[in-house]
């Protein structure tokens, strides 16, 4: 039986970023829907439920922003498995076989994956893309939120995109970026289960530890 080490593979600001994403995705998706939905209209001035549900998804924004800042940060700034280059796979000649690999795999054409300690190399591509949709969200949202102060520092930066799209496109693109990140959390639970079932290599709990279990000579 071939001996596994215990590696230390995700260092604490992944995981803690990874976590802090996932609460405020959760959060922000909840009270977005309500905020959306047409029959939230109060009946008295005393019932100010949609003022805090839209004072929390303004919290979560925030929240939100700053986790993704800080993960980007990190992709320069943390260890090899945290880099950026786990994101563009594909400029690498590694990377590109470990995505035709992973491709094949995921296609059925081959009955095991290809060993990686970090992300695969098509799940670094997608958590590229899923990190241009956070920023569609937080630029779109932050937009969207400053038209209460005209003029103001936060109108100035993001009321930008009003002059490409109107009120309403920035909204629609706002909520469809919501409904693709929600399909992606979705593919995510999944594929870590199966990728955690296929390699043994306690890649569930790395998320909690930071640690997975890889080939001795690694």
């Amino acid at each position: 039986m071939e001996k596994l080490e215990r590696k230390y593979v995700w260092e604490w600001p992944v995981r803690i970023v990874h976590w802090v994403n996932a609460l405020s995705i959760l959060i922000l998706s909840l009270t977005g829907f309500y905020i959306g939905w047409t029959k939230n209209l109060a009946h008295d001035p005393s019932q100010y439920v949609t003022g805090w549900v839209r004072f929390i998804h303004f919290v979560f924004g925030y929240v939100f922003a700053a986790s993704v800042m800080s993960r980007i940060y990190w992709a320069f700034a943390g260890n090899e498995y945290a880099s950026w280059r786990a994101f563009v796979p594909y400029l690498f000649r590694e990377g590109r076989e470990n995505m035709k690999g992973t491709f094949l795999f995921y296609t059925f054409f081959r009955s095991k994956p290809p060993h990686v300690v970090g992300h695969n190399a098509m799940a670094g591509s997608v958590y590229l893309f899923i990190f241009v949709l956070y920023l569609v969200m937080i630029c779109t949202g932050f937009a969207l939120y400053s038209e209460h102060a005209p003029g103001e520092l936060m109108n100035r930066a993001f009321g930008l995109l009003f002059a490409i799209a109107p009120n309403q496109t920035l909204r629609l693109v706002h909520h469809g970026c919501m409904w693709l990140i929600i399909c992606f959390v979705i593919n995510h639970v999944y594929s870590s289960i199966l990728m955690d079932v296929k390699e043994k290599n306690g890649g569930i709990s790395s998320i909690f530890s930071g640690c997975k279990f890889v080939p001795g000579e690694e």
